[in-house]
């Protein structure tokens, strides 16, 4: 999508902060993080929100969950825990319209969340 914010970043037309990327996944900072490791992982493919998953998208969502350990491990937050947050639609806080998950860590989470 031309106008998305995250396609744009995962084409390189905007800078983005990466961790991590492979052929189906593009990880990187968020620019407003919520705790001290605050790390947006997303699908290449443009997804708008979990609504929108078709058939097929269950390997990419998946391998969102094993980035994030991944990235948990080298972060260096795995052994004390982290939390992982895919977000749908306005209500739920959804602010960029291409499906992400959100890992956050290297702080005391509170529950339930906001």
């Amino acid at each position: 999508m031309s106008d998305c914010l995250f396609c744009k970043i995962r084409d390189g037309d905007i800078a983005g902060d990466i961790v991590f990327e492979d052929d189906d996944v593009l990880a990187f900072n968020d620019v407003n993080p919520q705790a001290p490791v605050h790390v947006l992982i997303i699908p290449k493919k443009h997804i708008s929100t979990v609504n929108d998953t078709e058939t097929g998208d269950e390997a990419v969502m998946g391998k969102l969950f094993s980035v994030a350990k991944i990235i948990a491990s080298q972060q260096g937050i795995s052994d004390d825990g982290y939390r992982t947050v895919v977000n749908c639609n306005e209500k739920a806080g959804q602010t960029v319209f291409h499906i992400h998950m959100h890992l956050l860590g290297g702080r005391n989470m509170t529950w339930p969340p906001g």
